[in-house]
């Protein structure tokens, strides 16, 4: 017997010689290429100072596309996408005219829901029909009223006494779609003029006969509307009917149209940086690895003049990124930081920093998902996605105050190196996390970039992350969390996701739940009480390193995806929070 064994271990012995040389592929990963630096990175010496020292950009998103191509797949159609979102979009010219334009294929006009009146100048428009026809103008309704040489169309506002930037976006989107076949679409508003603020700058209230809107704002909403609407992602498809839509006419009176004319520019850009987030969320995570984000976030710091920072997997294990470090344990694929870096020309007034949950595939690790649990988790990087973008669309709406935009970035899979339920991580800023469930591992990533961005005493630091299933149990798919500690900060949040038109919902963070977390051998655990607060634990976990910042927390599980095509939104990524933190950059002060 003792033979025998002797003889199998001897053989095994063997075998596991022949097996040694796959050991090696993890053991070394390619070296970074080159340094990667922004137009101006070298005027932001204040961004560099006293921080993670050694940074790269290794042109990795060539690599994934060589991955994406292996299997024969047109790898330079998918990096097009995102590229093109920079520059090139939306194909939709937007312009403001006093009168309506003679060459225009489509007019539509704006009804709000009992106000059934005809605009003066407005041909082919028969209010009698649209009646029999059962239009009520509500928000997004259309009918087609006549075709043939110019199409009309009646888009509903809804209530007058709820007229919103909303309205206005939902409409225009449904116009889009309703003209997508036409080349020139013109849009006639039922409203003349809109309030004016008063003596102290406050505008009067909304009534029934007055748009509760600033020409600027209505501008805005209108492109935002109508471009978001024509959003397709379709560089894997073998054929696509794109909308033909180029040109979009808002008709206002000549006193509002400049206001209009610079909202509608404006909203255009915001559109851009929403579909950036949105083709990011929607490539594969085999395209879209976190060296492949690295690159887009390199890409994106050139053209939009930002600081740009990566970190490697050996720079983060030497910074003591250990949430980072250890969720990437367990995938061939080498995690990154990136971190970019916003300075407004003439100075700054203030200092943000955004943080996003970068996951680009969440497989569970070893707490496995189910197969239909991870249909979806490419998604899993959309709070990143929604950082990245953000930070592309600053210097072009010229914010004033500073950003630092902050991304861990990893996949989540298991394997033989993968950290196992009962491991202990440390995070940057020293303390202690028991792993118990390693499918809870979008806060230990974030645990790393939150105390990055306390160490820079910004101002305020706002995360987003599709963290919790518990949170879209309690809000749905359309509304994301918030939660902070820092009552002000929250308010401001929520009234810039009011105004760009995101849900949001205020949720508490009781002290006395902090027991939830609290772990038998680290100073915390990743996992609250079993079926209670779900949510609040996880918003609980995160304060634990943001330490004396002011600090607010979105969770977008449930809106960073849409699993239908409804008004402006398309299925799949949604770019959530886009609109939320640049409207709140656009008006952000030191308190």
């Amino acid at each position: 017997m003792a033979k025998r064994i002797a003889t199998k271990r001897a053989a095994a012995k063997r075998a596991q010689a022949k097996r040694a040389p796959a050991k090696k592929a993890p053991a070394k990963r390619a070296p970074a290429k080159r340094t990667a630096t922004s137009k101006r990175a070298a005027t932001s010496k204040r961004a560099a100072a006293g921080k993670p020292a050694a940074i790269k950009s290794d042109g990795a998103r060539g690599a994934a596309a060589d991955s994406v191509a292996a299997d024969g797949v047109a790898a330079d159609g998918a990096a097009q996408s995102w590229r093109s979102r920079l520059t090139a979009w939306p194909a939709i010219t937007f312009s403001s005219a006093a009168a309506l334009p003679g060459d225009s294929e489509a007019v539509a006009v704006g009804f709000f829901a009992g106000r059934l009146v005809a605009p003066p100048g407005v041909r082919n428009l028969d209010v009698a029909v649209l009646r029999r026809r059962g239009f009520e103008g509500k928000v997004g309704e259309t009918r087609v009223v006549s075709e043939g040489k110019q199409t009309t169309i009646a888009v509903g506002l809804g209530e007058p006494d709820r007229f919103s930037a909303e309205a206005v976006r939902r409409a225009a989107a449904a116009l889009t779609r309703s003209a997508s076949h036409l080349r020139r679409a013109a849009l006639v508003l039922p409203v003349p003029g809109a309030p004016r603020r008063g003596a102290r700058g406050r505008r009067p209230p909304a009534s029934r006969t007055t748009r509760p809107l600033s020409p600027a704002d209505l501008g805005q909403a209108l492109a935002e509307g109508a471009s978001l609407a024509t959003y397709e992602f379709n560089p894997y498809k073998s054929s696509v009917t794109p909308s033909r839509l180029r040109r979009f006419t808002a008709v206002v009176p000549e006193a509002e149209r400049r206001e209009v004319a610079a909202g509608l520019r404006r909203g255009a850009r915001v559109a851009r940086a929403v579909a950036l987030a949105r083709d990011l969320v929607n490539e594969p995570a085999k395209a879209l690895t976190p060296r492949g984000l690295a690159e887009v976030a390199t890409a994106v710091a050139e053209d939009g003049g930002l600081g740009v920072k990566i970190l490697d997997e050996d720079q983060i294990a030497k910074e003591r990124l250990g949430g980072l470090a250890g969720v990437a344990q367990g995938s061939e694929e080498p995690p990154r930081l990136i971190q970019l870096i916003y300075e407004p020309e003439g100075g700054a007034s203030a200092t943000v920093a955004l943080v996003g949950k970068g996951i680009t595939f969440d497989s569970g690790g070893l707490s496995l998902k189910t197969s239909d649990g991870m249909m979806a988790m490419k998604t899993d990087m959309s709070g990143a996605a929604a950082v990245l973008s953000t930070m592309s669309a600053l210097r072009d709406l010229d914010i004033g105050v500073r950003v630092i935009g902050i991304m861990p970035t990893t996949e989540n899979m298991p394997s033989g190196r993968a950290i196992k339920p009962g491991d202990v991580l440390r995070a940057r800023n020293g303390k202690t996390i028991e792993v118990l469930n390693t499918d809870a591992e979008g806060r230990l990533v974030l645990a790393d970039g939150l105390s990055l961005a306390a160490e820079e005493n910004p101002d305020a630091i706002i995360d987003l992350a599709t963290l919790t299933g518990a949170c879209v149990v309690a809000l749905g798919r359309q509304i994301a969390g918030l939660m902070g500690n820092d009552d002000q900060l929250i308010a401001r949040v929520k009234d810039a996701s009011e105004r760009s038109g995101e849900q949001v919902w205020h949720l508490p963070l009781p002290d006395e739940y902090r027991r939830h977390i609290d772990s038998e051998v680290a100073d915390i655990k990743n996992v609250g009480s079993a079926g209670q607060a779900g949510a609040l634990a996880a918003g609980l976990f995160l304060r634990e390193f943001v330490g004396k910042s002011s600090w607010a927390h979105l969770d977008i599980a449930g809106p960073a995806r849409s699993d239908a095509d409804d008004g402006y939104l398309r299925k799949g990524g949604t770019g959530f929070g886009v609109r939320t933190l640049l409207e709140l950059l656009s008006s952000f002060t030191a308190s």
